[in-house]
């Protein structure tokens, strides 16, 4: 099973929208991440739905942080994106008959409710700007005319 790469794919977008690119098009960030323009709007309404960002539309439009990365938190786009499974694991079918996969899938469910609790909890805690100033960190020994790899 793929993983559900959106979150990452958003929180590069933010980040480059706070550092690089006050206001890019869906077809700029689609060129970025490698897909489609209407992934990429359907992927950033969510966090506009929020109020993290905000969409102009013709020209001179684009898309737009209306937030401080200090104040959005992991959590708050993954709630942007739609609570998306967190695990990729879980039981082989939903009314097992066998009493042993009962078990065993009462285990997993259980456990997995728990990580996810304390990954939900985790994520309430890590700003976006952290994120960026881990960036800077990674940035700073290069020439200042040398612009991350994936800005296009």
């Amino acid at each position: 099973m793929p993983r559900d790469s959106r979150m990452s794919r958003v929180l590069h977008v933010l980040i480059h929208m706070d550092r690089h690119i006050e206001r890019p098009t869906s077809l700029q960030i689609s060129k970025m991440l490698g897909t489609n323009p209407v992934v990429v709007r359907r992927m950033m309404s969510g966090l506009r739905d929020q109020g993290i960002v905000v969409s102009t539309k013709g020209r001179g439009g684009g898309w737009q942080l209306t937030k401080d990365l200090k104040s959005v938190s992991l959590y708050d786009v993954y709630q942007a994106l739609g609570k998306p499974a967190l695990f990729n694991i879980g039981p082989q079918s939903e009314n097992p008959q066998c009493y042993v996969e009962q078990a065993v899938d009462a285990r997993i469910e259980q456990t997995l409710s728990e990580a996810e609790d304390l990954l939900k909890q985790r994520f309430t805690e890590i700003s976006i700007a952290e994120i960026a100033a881990d960036f800077e960190r990674r940035m700073a020994p290069q020439s200042d005319t040398v612009e991350p790899a994936c800005i296009t």
